[in-house]
């Protein structure tokens, strides 16, 4: 089979120390930051995976000029009017939602159309959720039915607007930030609670910006600016990619780890709660503040009991990309373990919701599923010795990566396709692997 891999085998225990990839949230907006900075940046550890390799491209295509040096890369920004957007440009977001929806806010004040295209599963998901505030700018926007491609016309005479966003959705949010640096006066959005990194980014910019925080929402104003001057930044490790190792350690007999200088950003760390309610007590030591972030080396043991959960439903915005792997914890926790209003899984790479329930059937867990909500019924003494294959996931690497851990922590012979969707989000996915005593046909 194309791009598959073959699991035949457990890991074996291990005492390890890691380092993962560059978070790619800040990865990319730290690309399109700098892109509208004036002058040079500087960027250091910056992911190199397809989605942050496509937004340097689409810069590119822009005007932007960037060069790789050994341990960083340099962009060259040209300020908020910067692009060079000749009509009928066509920008490629790959498979990166963040991507697509990021770089459409930045192009509200641009008067020739560009259009946006992406991949296959790019291509399925929803863009109105973007589009529709970024019109209320003074934009001109047409989709195929509110998908990919989708097409952009700027204007000369933006205007700052009042947003509600109601989905918890980071990238709406940003978008919206980022095209109310192009207006004249305040942009005023109230946000339902979500990944906060534009939000830091801006105040390590120092563009005018205000927060207030209440209970589920964020009350933010964001200032028009002419423009910012170009920085440093160096990316920390990735809480997403560091999740999938977490899960292995834990369901790994007398396992140890450390994953070094990862991002413990508040909006980040919902499945070091969640897995701390289920008795995980991963440990956070060496804490450390950067540009606004938190940084901390995360201390993980194997456990042998695990305890069911009623997630908090609060929790689910940060955790949102790691609710596959949390699942498999819950797979072999004592009790059920209940999770609500988990739509916003079946808008990401690929229905995931609908894949995880499919994927705890496979590997023999009851699960009863309500619309968002489900209910997982845990088996702690769950061992595997079938043969299960894992394809058809529309190649999503969160749903590629958790059938990894599957396999080499539940047993069974495994073949799972699509193995080159870590490329996405984790090229050295499999390389830590092998490191720690993963056998990988």
């Amino acid at each position: 089979m194309r791009n598959q891999i073959n699991i035949f085998n457990k890991i074996n225990s291990f005492k390890k120390k890691i380092e993962v990839d560059g978070d790619k949230s800040i990865s990319i907006r730290s690309v399109l930051l700098a892109s509208q900075a004036i002058g040079k940046s500087q960027i250091f550890n910056l992911l190199e995976s397809e989605d942050v390799m496509h937004s340097l491209k689409c810069i590119r295509k822009l005007g932007i000029v960037y060069k790789k040096h050994n341990n960083y890369y340099e962009i060259y920004g040209r300020g908020l009017n910067g692009f060079e957007t000749n009509s009928n440009k066509i920008l490629n977001a790959g498979n990166s939602g963040t991507l697509a929806r990021l770089i459409l806010g930045l192009l509200v004040n641009t008067t020739d159309s560009i259009k946006i295209i992406g991949d296959k599963s790019l291509s399925k998901r929803d863009f109105s959720r973007v589009t529709e505030p970024l019109k209320l700018f003074g934009a001109n926007i047409s989709s195929n039915n509110n998908k990919l491609p989708v097409t952009i016309r700027g204007s000369n005479f933006l205007r700052p607007i009042k947003y509600y966003e109601k989905l918890g959705s980071a990238q709406c949010k940003s978008a919206v930030m980022l095209a109310a640096l192009k207006t004249p006066g305040n942009t005023q959005i109230k946000a339902k609670k979500s990944r906060n990194h534009t939000e830091l980014f801006f105040k390590h910019l120092k563009i005018p910006i205000k927060i207030n925080k209440i209970k589920n929402f964020d009350n933010i104003l964001v200032k028009g600016v002419s423009n910012y001057r170009g920085f440093k930044y160096s990316i920390p490790g990735d809480i997403s990619s560091s999740s999938f190792f977490i899960v292995l350690t834990l369901l790994s007999n007398n396992s140890s780890l450390v994953i070094k200088n990862v991002n413990i950003n508040e909006s980040r760390i919902g499945i070091i709660k969640i897995l701390n309610k289920m008795n995980a007590r991963i440990i956070l030591k060496n804490k450390k503040s950067y540009k606004g972030e938190r940084i901390a080396d995360l201390y993980v043991k194997s456990i042998s009991k695990f305890k069911s959960i009623n997630c908090p439903e609060n929790l689910n915005s940060s955790a949102i990309d790691e609710f596959l792997i949390i699942f498999l914890v819950a797979a072999r926790a004592k009790g059920v373990s209940s999770f609500k209003n988990l739509g916003e899984l079946n808008k990401k790479e690929s229905p995931r919701l609908d894949i995880a329930v499919n994927l705890l059937k496979k590997i023999g867990i009851k699960v009863k599923r309500e619309r968002n909500n489900i209910k997982i019924f845990g088996n702690p003494n769950l061992k595997l010795d079938s043969n299960y294959e894992m394809k058809n996931f529309r190649k999503d690497h969160r749903v590629f990566m958790t059938s990894c851990i599957a396999a080499l922590t539940l047993g069974g012979k495994w073949k799972i396709q699509d193995s080159d969707s870590v490329k996405t989000s984790f090229p050295h996915f499999f390389k830590i692997l092998k490191f720690l005593g993963a056998k990988i046909y």
